[in-house]
């Protein structure tokens, strides 16, 4: 197995900057993008990209050095190149474009995943967006395979392509097939991929060493993107690329607590407990410990009880 690139994926309510920072310190990711910025039809303000993106004050890269892309999400074309400038100008590592988010609130704003069914649009948008932010600057844009088919997944491929993006990123199901094991589909990646002359780089159900084989073998590429899988295992990219055995609990939970202490501004009160319940929710499928101390911690709500709890647990 030959692995070119392993990137870290932008997954929203999840991975912040304190994940981002803990994740790139232990593996060695190329390069990680951000939670999507939701652009409407105005120029958002330097303060709402430092929040999401706080390694903009660092040069646009995480205190261990691995660069940080800002991802965009949006449906106008003019407003959306007009952010890309200003993302650009605060130092991020390019721009990530969204036309993958399959979550309601998003397409039903016809955002992420729904302007799948509208390649002409996605032309129009990255098109723009690279006119606006030059030939020098790294643009990549992510996709599923289609809203609920793929009957569309080649033009919207091709579309991307010749509007101009570096890369293309195709997590390989549907909107509609959701998150289902069972709907993954690296084979039409890799079809894709022959008749692309950007790079292509696979997402989709990595969780271990064979699945990252698996999906290098049919997508027929080099470069791959992990999610839900890094947050499962957090070395997992290590496990791939360095063939290093999984973190045990003891390292695991180190982890948790390092960021159920963290300091976060700006973020609402449940922000700490929601978002700790969510990765011991992924951390569950490969450690029974995770399972316990989940249901242990259900009804916290403070970052004071979240901390205190697992501090003394350890």
């Amino acid at each position: 197995m030959k692995i070119n690139r392993i990137i870290l994926a932008p997954m929203e309510g999840v991975l912040d900057y304190q994940v981002r920072q803990i994740l790139t310190e232990i593996n060695p990711f190329d390069y990680c993008v951000t939670e999507f910025v939701r652009v409407t039809h105005h120029k958002l303000s330097n303060r709402t990209f430092y929040r999401l993106c706080p390694e903009l004050y660092h040069n646009g890269k995480t205190q261990s050095g691995t660069p940080v892309r800002v991802q965009i999400l949006g449906q106008s074309p003019e407003w959306m190149a007009e952010n890309a400038i200003k993302v650009i100008e605060l130092g991020s590592y390019g721009i990530d474009i969204n036309f993958g988010c399959p979550a309601k609130t998003v397409v039903g704003n016809h955002g992420g995943a729904y302007l799948l069914q509208y390649p002409k649009q996605i032309f129009d948008i990255v098109s723009q967006v690279r006119q606006a932010i030059g030939k020098s600057h790294q643009l990549s844009v992510k996709i599923r395979l289609g809203w609920d088919n793929k009957s569309y997944c080649h033009d919207i491929a091709s579309a991307i392509e010749h509007a101009g993006a570096n890369e293309i990123v195709i997590h390989g199901r549907t909107k509609e097939d959701g998150y289902k094991a069972e709907k993954i589909d690296w084979q039409t990646i890799g079809q894709i991929k022959q008749q692309l002359n950007i790079p292509v780089i696979a997402n989709g159900e990595i969780f271990t060493i064979e699945d990252a084989k698996n999906c290098i073998n049919q997508s027929q590429t080099n470069d791959i993107m992990l999610g839900r899988g890094i947050l499962t295992i957090p070395n997992l990219a290590n496990m791939i690329q360095a063939k290093q055995p999984a973190l045990n609990w003891q390292q695991v939970m180190a982890i948790l607590i390092r960021y159920a202490t963290a300091s976060i501004d700006d973020v609402k009160p449940l922000y700490h407990s929601a978002r700790i319940k969510q990765w011991l929710a992924y951390l569950k499928q490969h450690y029974a410990e995770a399972s316990e101390l989940l249901q242990s911690i259900r009804t916290f709500k403070s970052q004071q009880e979240i901390s205190s709890f697992l501090t003394k647990h350890t």
